[in-house]
């Protein structure tokens, strides 16, 4: 059956997307259309450029995520160094290892551009600090005057990724304005909205998957430190607009799988942790599909 998809962002936690999406593959689910934010826009894009679940898995499971966090060259190693680059560059690290990998998976299967990709196959997500706007890409590229036809995959799902503080943002250049991009989940971690219609019609099932328990179901978080305020501030930031638009009718919808207590950040991931993840991706969308409708068309 042919659905169209939407993922949230969660770091590292993405695993858990590829247990439910080796289910929905299993059960002859097939994606005409595909969205995200950060890690989501990652499963996103390697499901448009043709990756089965399997293959998927076997790309994060070769890569060494600690080889993505890309440093910038310092002549003195000092600690308080890494937060002069915050202050500098914005980011810990760059971030370029990160798009080259992108480049690359994405090269193996010969998409480059969002011209290789059908039309309207692939939204990603992302945030313009400087102009306090959400960005789909590739649809808003030409309010920066750029061809979305030569845009890199690649550089949108960098984009998309940058979490702020942690890899650096990338930068647009339009005439003589900059802007400031960063990790689509500031202002919306999980897009459910993007396949909708004027009309509210769907052209197909939609069905949204979401790294979170619903929301009745989350526990309040502990903030006794400024580090837990940071963490706090930015996991409601991320959640505050998509969770106003998620209603009762669109949470029949929703895949909620429960990964709160795993680290969205934690690159050093071990085998266990990764197994751990996929497994309960996969419990759940079992669990999901028992009871999920095989037509929802509104």
């Amino acid at each position: 059956m042919l659905i169209d998809g939407v993922f949230s962002g969660g770091g590292l936690k993405g695993f858990a997307l590829v247990g439910a999406y080796q289910v929905l593959e299993e059960k002859n689910y097939r994606f005409k259309r595909v969205a995200g934010t950060s890690a989501g826009a990652i499963m996103a894009a390697f499901i448009a450029a043709g990756y089965n679940a399997r293959e998927i898995e076997e790309l994060l499971d070769e890569l060494n995520l600690v080889t993505l966090l890309d440093k910038r060259k310092a002549v003195f190693n000092f600690p308080f160094l890494k937060w002069l680059n915050v202050y500098r560059h914005m980011g810990i690290y760059r971030g370029v290892a990160l798009e080259k990998w992108f480049y690359r998976k994405l090269a193996d299967r010969n998409i480059y551009t969002f011209s290789d990709l059908p039309p309207g196959t692939l939204k990603v997500v992302a945030s313009d600090l400087s102009n306090g706007k959400m960005i789909v890409l590739p649809d808003d590229l030409v309010n920066y005057g750029i061809d979305a036809n030569r845009f890199p995959v690649a550089r949108a799902l960098r984009m998309s990724c940058s979490i702020p503080f942690f890899f650096e943002p990338v930068i647009l250049k339009m005439r003589n304005k900059e802007s400031v991009i960063v990790d689509g989940g500031v202002l919306s971690n999980f897009p459910f909205w993007i396949f909708d219609n004027r009309n509210g019609k769907r052209m197909r099932p939609l069905l949204g998957i979401k790294l979170s328990s619903r929301a009745e179901h989350q526990q309040p978080r502990q903030i006794n430190n400024g580090l837990q305020l940071f963490e706090s501030l930015f996991a409601t930031m991320k959640d505050a607009h998509d969770q106003r638009y998620i209603s009762r009718r669109h949470e029949r919808d929703i895949m909620f799988i429960p990964v709160e207590e795993y680290s969205a950040t934690q690159f050093a991931i071990d085998d266990e942790t990764k197994e751990e993840l996929i497994t309960i991706g996969r419990t759940r969308a079992q669990q999901f599909l028992m009871s999920w409708p095989k037509i929802r068309l509104f």
